[in-house]
């Protein structure tokens, strides 16, 4: 690696708009962000799942191809 031309490597302290906050490493020292591990649906289990052959059987009831 070429010496002087890479951005300082420091502690950062992430901060999520539901008031988590966790500290990392990155070239900047401060993030927000605004969704994290803590209050994602897929992390916390309440992830919607979309029931696909309920929609099958809607189109195929509207073309009548039964």
């Amino acid at each position: 690696m070429k010496k002087e031309i890479h951005p300082e490597y420091v502690e950062c302290k992430v901060s999520c708009a539901c008031g988590n906050t966790f500290v990392t490493k990155s070239n900047k020292n401060e993030l927000r962000v605004d969704i994290c591990s803590s209050c994602h649906p897929f992390f916390t289990g309440s992830e919607k799942i979309v029931d696909a052959a309920g929609r099958v059987e809607k189109f195929k009831k509207k073309y009548a191809m039964q």
